[in-house]
C-alpha cells in the first residue's frame, strides 16, 4: 500500500453496523482505544471489513479538529 497521506492508524474492526447507504466502522488502534468512521456500504463490502479484520484508518490532516474542556 502506497499513499501520501501521513496519519495512518492500524488496528482491528472490533464493530461493523450496516446501514442502507453506509455502514459505520469501529477499529480497535491499542487495547481500549477506538477510532469510529463512516464508510460507504459499497466500500465496506468492497473491502470485506469484518470483526477481527486488520484495517487502517488513514485520516487526512485537513479534517481533524482538536478540542479543550
Amino acid at each position: 500500500m502506497k499513499l501520501t497521506a501521513r496519519n495512518t492508524l492500524k488496528g482491528k474492526v472490533t464493530k461493523l453496523v450496516p446501514g442502507t447507504v453506509n455502514s459505520e466502522i469501529t477499529l480497535e488502534i491499542a487495547p481500549g482505544i477506538e477510532i469510529v468512521g463512516i464508510v460507504s456500504k459499497a466500500s465496506a463490502e468492497r473491502l470485506e471489513l469484518t470483526d477481527g479484520k486488520e484495517a487502517y484508518a488513514i485520516i487526512k490532516s485537513s479534517n481533524v479538529m482538536f478540542a479543550i474542556e
